[in-house]
């Protein structure tokens, strides 16, 4: 009796270690071939496949399997990249969603939200250390962008304004709008434009929804955040640095030249949206990778060939036309369903603020940018939402 009692404890200690080490560990890519097989076989001992059908009543278990799936079938027309370029697999780091969510229970909550808090407000500090004294933007110690470290700042804001619409507390409330405005202060100094630009709207949109204001008095407090926001920018000298630089890049478009960041982009949606008309039905998990580089030759009489000399290709800068060059426009619908489903697992469980706040950002994110495979962010969001739905089914 004693041994086995001992086994139960030794197994709930491993549980709990492996759904920490995800918390602690996603940050840096590298770990991920560790944590994930922890989390698995965690999730394994735990008897997930026998409450796998309990789980998959998700919604978003419902979309992230099936996007899973149709980028599986698109392998069957696909032709790989010869040279190693698999970002395409990202996608199928969504179904680590699924042991995650299923090992949550009441005894493991506190030990998961305590992870994430350590590791989320640690790399802040890291992030800020480094912008600070360093003059570096990202985090280079752990091979993060300052795409990523903005998005991450971005998802913060996020999530803090939702919990301060949630909060019966008007002290608590006020407080977390401070966060929130320190967080964003910080996005200002990043250069990356399209995630604080959706970190803007999705306020905006937040602020309307939670607190359900008359027409007048929304412009009105609109008009506020936007004059703060425009004291940030006015301080920001990396926020100035990059809107000198977007004018630049018309300049050059007026000019035809399209070697530039908003050039590239738009030469990349262009092409991928041909891409789609093209084969409705995608070109193939993994292919639309080189489809860029070798229809620029000849596509409006070679007007982007030049191109790959400016930046290598590794994505088309939108989730939308991503999805729809690898698998078409059923593709695009399960993207669209992966949205729904986002929502709908948070709404069902009477948190329908944080659901649209996360699916505004994520939508308005990937309009510049891959953010589904944004790995780090892509993680972040599933923990957020596992730990969401997790603490109201248990209050319940």
């Amino acid at each position: 009796m004693g041994f086995m009692q001992a086994s139960i404890a030794q197994r709930e200690l491993f549980i709990r270690f492996a759904l920490v080490f995800i918390c602690l560990g996603f940050w840096r890519s590298e770990l991920n071939f560790i944590s994930f097989p922890l989390l698995i076989t965690a999730w394994l001992m735990d008897g997930g496949l026998c409450r796998f059908k309990q789980a998959i009543g998700e919604p978003l278990i419902q979309a992230i399997l099936l996007l899973c799936t149709l980028l599986l079938i698109g392998l069957s027309w696909s032709e790989l990249p010869v040279d190693g370029r698999m970002k395409w697999l990202k996608y199928f780091m969504l179904l680590i969603f699924i042991p995650f969510y299923s090992l949550l229970n009441k005894e493991r909550l506190p030990w998961v939200i305590g992870g994430l808090l350590a590791s989320y407000w640690g790399v802040l500090a890291i992030g800020i250390y480094q912008w600070l004294v360093m003059g570096v933007q990202g985090i280079p110690l752990l091979g993060m962008s300052y795409l990523s470290f903005s998005a991450m700042l971005g998802i913060g804001v996020v999530v803090v304004i939702c919990l301060a619409g949630l909060s019966q507390s008007k002290k608590l409330e006020i407080l977390l709008w401070i966060a929130a405005l320190a967080l964003i202060s910080v996005q200002f100094y990043q250069s990356g434009r399209g995630f604080l630009l959706a970190t803007l709207i999705t306020v905006l949109f937040l602020v309307f929804l939670r607190y359900k204001m008359a027409v007048r008095k929304f412009v009105v407090v609109s008009i506020s955040i936007l004059m703060i926001a425009s004291i940030f920018a006015y301080s920001s000298p990396v926020f100035q640095d990059r809107w000198a630089q977007f004018s630049s890049d018309i300049k050059l478009l007026q000019q035809g030249n399209y070697s530039s960041s908003l050039g590239y982009r738009l030469a990349m949606w262009d092409v991928g949206l041909h891409g789609i008309a093209e084969r409705p039905l995608g070109h193939g998990t993994g292919a639309a990778e080189s489809y860029f580089e070798s229809t620029i030759l000849t596509y409006k009489n070679g007007l982007y060939k030049d191109l790959p000399e400016f930046q290598k290709t590794s994505h088309y800068h939108n989730d939308w036309i991503e999805i729809g060059m690898h698998i078409g426009i059923p593709g695009m619908l399960a993207l669209l369903f992966l949205f729904w489903g986002w929502y709908q697992s948070l709404n069902r469980n009477r948190l329908g603020i944080l659901g649209i706040g996360l699916v505004s950002y994520i939508f308005l994110s990937g309009l510049t940018e891959t953010f589904i495979i944004f790995s780090r962010t892509q993680i972040l969001l599933l923990i957020i939402t596992a730990i969401a739905i997790s603490w109201q089914r248990e209050a319940r």
